[in-house]
């Protein structure tokens, strides 16, 4: 698939998955940012503990229940190898782009998020996937569902995120 977000480039060859949601909002890329990986509410923290509890039966090693000290703004990471919530960070560019990872021994998912500095701002949040062995393929196919719905959740929550500072 291709993308016009030429600071992927490097991926979309090697990914086995991409998926790009739009939002719109009148805030920097750090709010939106701290507020999108900063959302956390009940039914998300519902679905992390059954995603665990799959994981475990399908005998997938993943990362635990994302951190849900609020992030925010100012300390929200553009330095290669730093955490944001549950990820590493790979690359960005200060209220350009900043590029996410997070790997389990099944596959490795990547999140970017994108501005245009419009007023409002135009953001992009892509996800890719990166197979690693077949179980990664099983895994995601049976997430897909609710990955859709967290990240729509987190779209809403960046947008929001300046009424709630």
């Amino acid at each position: 698939m291709p993308t016009t977000l030429h600071e992927l480039d490097d991926l979309v060859p090697v990914v086995d998955e991409i998926d790009v949601k739009t939002a719109r909002g009148e805030v920097t890329l750090r709010e939106f940012i701290a507020g999108a990986l900063g959302h956390s509410p009940l039914w998300v923290k519902g679905l992390f503990a059954v995603r665990i509890a799959v994981a475990a039966v399908l005998r997938l090693e993943t990362t635990g229940i994302p951190d849900t000290r609020r992030l925010r703004p100012e300390t929200v990471s553009f330095t290669p190898g730093e955490k944001d919530a549950f990820f590493t960070v790979v690359r960005g560019e200060e209220d350009h782009y900043l590029l996410l990872k997070v790997s389990d021994n099944h596959l490795i998912g990547y999140l970017a998020f994108f501005t245009d500095n419009e007023h409002p701002a135009t953001f992009k949040v892509v996800t890719l996937v990166q197979y690693l062995r077949p179980a990664g393929r099983f895994y995601y196919n049976l997430i897909r569902p609710f990955h859709h719905l967290v990240l729509l959740s987190m779209c809403r929550a960046g947008e929001a995120s300046r009424d709630k500072r």
